[in-house]
């Protein structure tokens, strides 16, 4: 069984984040994706996301109809602060012999080695990086290997790139749009845009 596992704050999700899950599936052969969002990010403790009870209905409205992915609330279960190396150990505790795949950002590809516990990350799962969006001027926007390069992993980690799909927008420019009064359609699922409209988030 391959299972993927996509770790974010969500804040909130967005089509990004659903045409990343598409490629993950598709190019990764996925039995499962699982969308975990934290409850804190170690490497963000000044960001204040959304109630976890919000985040999570997003999701489950973003994800409805797409018998591949689900959500999976056990770091806001947990709570405190979300560390990658106990969730990976909890689906290898419950899906033994499956084959686990992590997405994360490009940016974050050489910083593995300043995650919790980071040889135990690279045995538990194979990490896969989300490719950066690339604009028409030929430049990007965030750091990351160029589209269809190798991603640059320390040892002893192993992992590849995604080939397709990537989407330049982010959770803190929807938030911004919301607060500014400008649309979101066409960037968010059109549940997820009425949902924040009706809870008025972000404003």
């Amino acid at each position: 069984m391959k299972l993927g596992i996509f770790g974010g704050s969500f804040d909130p999700v967005h089509l990004g984040h659903l045409l990343v899950a598409q490629a993950a599936v598709e190019e990764l052969g996925l039995d499962r994706l699982f969308f975990i969002p934290a409850a804190q990010s170690p490497f963000k403790p000044e960001n204040k996301p959304a109630p976890d009870a919000v985040r999570l209905q997003l999701l489950r409205l973003a994800l409805a109809g797409k018998p591949n992915c689900e959500v999976d609330g056990q770091e806001i279960r947990r709570g405190g602060i979300s560390y990658t190396v106990d969730t990976l150990r909890d689906y290898a505790k419950r899906f033994p012999g499956a084959q686990l795949f992590y997405l994360i950002g490009a940016d974050n590809a050489a910083k593995l080695n300043a995650w919790r516990e980071p040889a135990e990350l690279a045995r538990l799962a194979e990490f896969v990086v989300i490719p950066r969006p690339v604009w028409s001027s030929g430049f990007s926007r965030s750091a990351g290997p160029p589209e269809g390069g190798t991603p640059n992993f320390p040892p002893p980690f192993r992992g590849r790139a995604l080939k397709g799909f990537p989407f330049g927008v982010s959770s803190s420019e929807i938030r911004a749009r919301v607060k500014a009064g400008l649309p979101i359609e066409n960037l968010v699922p059109s549940s997820v845009a009425e949902a924040i409209r009706g809870a008025r988030l972000y404003v």
